[in-house]
């Protein structure tokens, strides 16, 4: 017993918060400031949703003790009573007599020891440790959530050069967010104050956490919804290798022309900010802003901007602080942006090539499962996954687990709309996780309790979370997998996780009948609801939101089944993946073509790497012959360089014929004309104006500048 679970429990879901942080953030790139503001952000909201269940037990238990010791309280008074009184005049009128007598208090205060049927819950935690352990982290997570993570936002979208000038964009930033809530909660002051409710520390808190709860279950009313829906069916139609196949080729079609508006948007960037530097000399008063924001380019951009002919840019700003705040701010968001999509690109190729991989190998008669490209992997896990045990796993039981996966969460979706429209009832309690919990409560089995707890809890944080990462708002926010989350996402992520989890906390322990302010039955609270506090002060939202609210779910639950938020979007020019739509056909058609396209140019350059290989291995492998290899290779280009249009063959025959500095010369402009064409020919296939290596591989090269570090990178 002791406090031993509590303390396994509250270390594996800190390990837990930050493997699902370091897949998302980066903390090379991200300040230290942030990354452990949202850590602790993402950890309480977590350590809430596994500590909550350990919570019900005890207070089962706590409750077990209490009746059992009022029972026996009864008892013994009626024993003493009947000794004075004939057992047969002895009414409850007499029985109170006794009980309040004043000259009887030494029976009052003898206490019988708990009974036997009250077993101690194997995860028992001493008395004392839930109350300040949930002051701690439900006030910490309040305080991060309205005061703290809303300025560190807006200060790292902020473009200024200083810390000063930076805090004071952020708190103009917040003015009208915090303005808002300052008026609702002047509402709610003004509408106590006129009902003569009386104010104190204790209902402000109340008022102040219910405040936050009705507006955190709000929103998940709204995620839950779809997410009930969506993640049943999201694993469902995983299974099937040919849906998965056409989405990601889709998927690939929109991809590919975010990543030709992404890097249009850089080069406009870099434009204005090489017409911008043309101004700023090294002694300009500006100069050491415009390093700055040099300093946030990679090397690779840089260079190729420079290769290029400066171009007149009419929207180019004039020199100014302001405009280099502005471009700044711009240029950081644009830098971000492509290099997600970028990422996302090479991980979505990959993914596809798998596919059809396994979609080839399911149709063929052969049981031996057959790579396009060998894969990479360790000696000893290609002793133990052969590839006909690839074949099995990958063809035929991986289909049927997901589903069965999938009809199982079905049905727990199920059971979670039942309960929310009817955990208000009880007489008779048809709430099924009230029924549940009510059953292991009789046989006093305290693991299953916490086991229906958890799972049940797990699940609805699935269904909330799984939305709130999958949503996707412009290019503001958007969690994106390795380490391609920028700060203001994560930062937004970790708000809206404080905001949610304390509202679907509740909402669980009324599903469960053991919030008496909901169930209108008198029960013995968690120490969390105590700690919580309760909206007793206004009827209207105690009585009627946070009860019928909930039940908006089976709305949009039908909505999220029926499709009616992807066909509106699609309606607006969103467009979504919907199989009946002959648009989604035309980009599933793009989107293979793409990939056939890229698939390609991957095999030209792992064939070119491997006749290298080759050559250098038949050569002697030294150091001598790969400089012979690039002094051969050389010559060659040089020889047959393309001609430009205007220069004739009698021209050309006189500058090989020429000296040397002919040659060099023409050598070197015509490699300068070649490099312009590459550019513009990537640029037409939508690829933007990269350069000729990979977009997976340009940021990986050796910067010569400070890499960027985030929310104080100036300091």
């Amino acid at each position: 017993m002791g406090v031993g679970p509590l303390f396994v429990e509250v270390l594996l879901t800190f390990v837990v918060a930050a493997v699902v942080l370091s897949q998302y953030g980066n903390w090379y790139r991200h300040h230290l400031v942030v990354t452990v503001a949202v850590l602790v952000a993402w950890y309480f909201s977590m350590l809430i949703v596994f500590i909550l269940p350990l919570d019900v037990s005890n207070t089962i238990y706590e409750n077990c003790l209490q009746d059992h010791a009022e029972q026996a309280l009864a008892k013994h008074l009626r024993a003493v009573a009947s000794s004075v009184v004939p057992e047969s005049n002895i009414s409850d009128a007499t029985l109170n007599n006794v009980s309040l007598d004043e000259s009887n208090e030494t029976i009052l205060t003898t206490t019988a020891p708990p009974p036997l049927e009250c077993h101690k819950p194997w995860s028992l935690v001493p008395a004392g440790v839930f109350p300040v352990f949930w002051r701690i982290v439900y006030w910490t997570s309040q305080f991060l959530t309205w005061l703290i993570l809303p300025l560190m936002q807006s200060y790292t979208k902020a473009g200024d050069f200083t810390i000063g000038t930076k805090l004071r964009s952020a708190v103009i930033d917040n003015a009208i967010y915090y303005g808002s809530y300052l008026l609702i909660v002047g509402i709610l002051l003004l509408y106590i104050a006129l009902t003569d409710l009386g104010l104190d520390g204790a209902k402000l808190r109340a008022i102040a956490a219910s405040a936050s709860n009705t507006w955190g279950l709000f929103w998940l009313v709204l995620l839950l919804g779809y997410g009930l829906v969506e993640v049943p069916r999201s694993i469902w139609h995983s299974a099937s290798i040919a849906h998965t196949l056409h989405h990601s080729y889709f998927r690939a079609a929109k991809l590919s022309q975010e990543r030709a508006e992404s890097s249009e948007r850089v080069n406009d960037l870099l434009q204005s900010m090489r017409a911008l530097g043309g101004s700023i000399g090294p002694g300009h008063p500006l100069r050491s802003h415009m390093d700055v924001i040099e300093n946030k380019i990679p090397t690779e951009l840089l260079d190729r901007i420079c290769r290029q002919a400066p171009l007149d840019s009419p929207h180019a700003d004039v020199p100014s602080e302001k405009a280099l705040v502005r471009l700044h701010k711009q240029l950081i968001k644009a830098l971000q942006n492509q290099r997600r999509v970028e990422t996302q690109w090479g991980l979505l190729v990959e993914k596809i090539v798998t596919l059809e991989d396994t979609h080839r190998n399911a149709i063929s008669h052969d049981t031996s499962f057959k790579h396009s490209t060998p894969p990479r992997r360790h000696y000893i896990i290609t002793y133990i996954y052969t590839p006909t045990i690839e074949w099995l796993w990958r063809c035929r039981v991986r289909g049927y687990l997901l589903r069965a996966l999938a009809v199982c969460f079905a049905l727990v979706s199920v059971v979670v709309v039942w309960s929310e429209l009817t955990f208000f009832s009880t007489n008779p309690t048809i709430s099924l996780f009230a029924v549940f919990v009510n059953l292991a409560k009789t046989n006093y089995d305290y693991f299953t309790i916490e086991v229906i707890s958890s799972l049940s809890m797990a699940y609805i944080a699935l269904c909330a979370y799984s939305t709130l990462f999958k949503i996707r708002v412009l290019n503001l926010y958007y969690l994106a997998p390795h380490h391609q989350t920028d700060e203001y996402s994560l930062i937004f992520s970790g708000m809206m996780l404080c905001r949610l989890t304390p509202p679907m906390c509740l909402n669980f322990l009324s599903l469960i009948h053991m919030d008496s302010h909901v169930i209108k039955v008198h029960t013995e609270e968690t120490h969390y609801t105590q700690i919580m506090g309760h909206m007793d002060v206004i009827k209207i939202i105690s009585d009627g939101f946070n009860i019928y609210f909930p039940m908006m779910i089976v709305a949009l639950c039908l909505a999220t089944y029926y499709s009616l938020g992807s066909r509106l979007l699609s309606a607006l020019g969103f467009q979504q993946f919907m199989c009946d739509d002959d648009l989604t056909t035309d980009l599933i058609e793009e989107g293979k073509t793409l990939i056939s396209r890229e698939s390609r140019r991957r095999q030209r350059m792992e064939d070119n790497a491997a006749r290298r290989k080759n050559f250098t291995e038949r050569f002697g492998g030294g150091e001598s012959s790969a400089s012979m290899y690039r002094s051969a290779r050389q010559r060659a280009e040089e020889l047959v360089q393309p001609l430009k249009r205007e220069d004739s063959s009698e021209s050309a025959q006189l500058e090989l014929l020429g000296g040397s500095d002919s040659v060099a010369d023409y050598s070197s402009r015509t490699t300068t004309s070649s490099l312009t064409m590459e550019d513009d020919l990537e640029a037409g296939h939508g690829g933007g104006r990269m350069s000729a290596v990979s977009g997976l591989t340009q940021y990986s090269r050796v910067r010569t500048h400070k890499p960027d570090k985030g929310l104080f990178d100036d300091v």
